[in-house]
């Protein structure tokens, strides 16, 4: 389990993608009998050819869930690749800062000749991201023969990470990925990795898009133009700015957890302080995560029932996964279960989450702080006061259910909530 211990919100579909093959690229021509193979385009770097040929063959066989499953994930990568792709066009920075980040964290190498990143661009680049994952969503939404198998070996897929229309040896999946999380991963390791992926896990990964879709309308639903012009240097070479000077520093290249000034933390905290901009992205991100919440139930309800054993992703109790030493027992699913229930009335607003100051006899309604938005600031929700808005007395959520779900996962809940999505 320790591969689990690094990853983040964006770290759980990167290690989706953890796999391989070294097929050379030979991709047959669009036949209307015979669908193309998704893996060649992957391991050669060229998705968009092959998101293209996925979905001409779909025009003459719209039933093949197998080929739309395979066109879902390749929007899921391509969607990466894109993200990669403008964190390197805008220089993003080898820094601790950046770790912090989820969305931020990819690996990419330095750009020596970054553009300057405005606050403008930050967002369409975040637009960009939400709409090919609302894209691929919609692909693996339609897909529903429960005897769909897509075998795949991801390790040595190539992305353009540096956007220059070529995916080489050093665009290698598993190494950008060795190399991120100081994971000592082999090529042969890589090649080995094989995963059959079902039904379940295309449930699964739409969940993760909606996860993902969520994290970003939440952003792009405030104003934090003031937090990238006054500590965005954190995380990029270029940003627009008034406070020039910010960028002329010269980090040390030795270490990258002394490139960063402790007053740029303080003063990245500080702005952690945001309007609200656009309240109807905060409507939406509520509906995804209730979203990611129903595909969970679904995703875990199908794996439960399978009765194969075939190099699975999210094995149930009876089966092998991929995954060394990586178990899921009933309880494990029980548990789970319990946490969906929960969480469904947290965002429904049917149960309050509980108060910490006080006298604890009331609770916040979270799916007011979606729906009735106002200024975000984390210091104020530290202290209390920026929850009173959304005080209220009502039935609490269950603290049984949460402690039992600490003790049947062992304390190791996170990394296995990241993986469970």
């Amino acid at each position: 389990m320790r591969i689990l211990r690094f990853l983040g919100i964006f770290g759980a579909i990167t290690l989706l993608l953890l796999g391989a093959t070294t097929f050379a690229f030979q991709p047959a021509p669009v036949q209307a009998q015979l669908p193309p193979l998704i893996e060649p385009y992957l391991t050669a770097g060229k998705l968009a050819e092959g998101e293209a040929a996925i979905a001409a063959y779909l025009q003459t066989k719209p039933n093949d869930d197998k080929a739309r499953f395979s066109l879902g994930m390749v929007q899921v990568i391509r969607g990466i690749e894109e993200l990669t792709q403008a964190l390197y066009r805008y220089g993003a920075r080898d820094s601790a800062a950046r770790t912090f980040l989820p969305i931020l964290r990819l690996p990419v190498p330095q750009n020596p000749n970054p553009e300057t990143l405005t606050y403008d661009a930050a967002r369409q680049v975040l637009q960009a991201f939400l709409d090919d994952l609302n894209q691929a969503q919609t692909t693996l939404a339609e897909v529903n023969d429960p005897a769909v198998k897509l075998s795949l070996r991801l390790g040595m897929i190539r992305m353009d990470i540096n956007g220059d229309g070529k995916a080489d040896d050093n665009e290698l999946f598993w190494k950008a990925f060795s190399s991120m999380t100081l994971i000592p991963v082999t090529e042969k390791q890589a090649q080995s990795f094989l995963i059959g992926f079902d039904t379940g896990d295309a449930v699964w990964l739409r969940g993760y898009c909606n996860l993902l879709a969520a994290t970003v309308e939440t952003l792009l639903g405030y104003n934090w133009q003031e937090l990238l012009q006054t500590t965005g240097h954190l995380a990029f070479a270029k940003v627009e700015s008034p406070h020039a000077f910010l960028m002329q520093e010269k980090p040390d290249p030795r270490n990258i957890y002394n490139q960063v000034n402790f007053t740029d933390l303080i003063a990245f905290i500080h702005l952690l302080n945001f309007e609200v901009a656009e309240p109807e992205r905060l409507t939406r991100a509520l509906q995804h995560l209730q979203t990611t919440l129903s595909l969970s139930r679904q995703s875990w309800q199908l794996i439960r029932a399978e009765t194969d054993n075939d190099r699975e992703w999210l094995p149930n109790p009876k089966q092998k996964g991929v995954i060394p030493n990586a178990v899921v027992t009933n309880e494990m699913i029980d548990s789970w279960f319990g946490f969906l229930d929960e969480s469904e009335a947290l965002l429904a607003g049917k149960k309050l989450a509980p108060f910490w100051r006080g006298d604890r006899r009331q609770g916040v309604n979270l799916n007011r702080v979606f729906t009735e938005p106002r200024r975000l600031d984390l210091v104020l929700w530290v202290q209390g006061s920026g929850a009173t808005p959304y005080l209220e007395k009502g039935t609490f959520t269950n603290e049984q259910v949460w402690g039992q779900l600490l003790q049947t996962f062992g304390g190791r809940f996170l990394p296995f909530a990241l993986w469970f999505n």
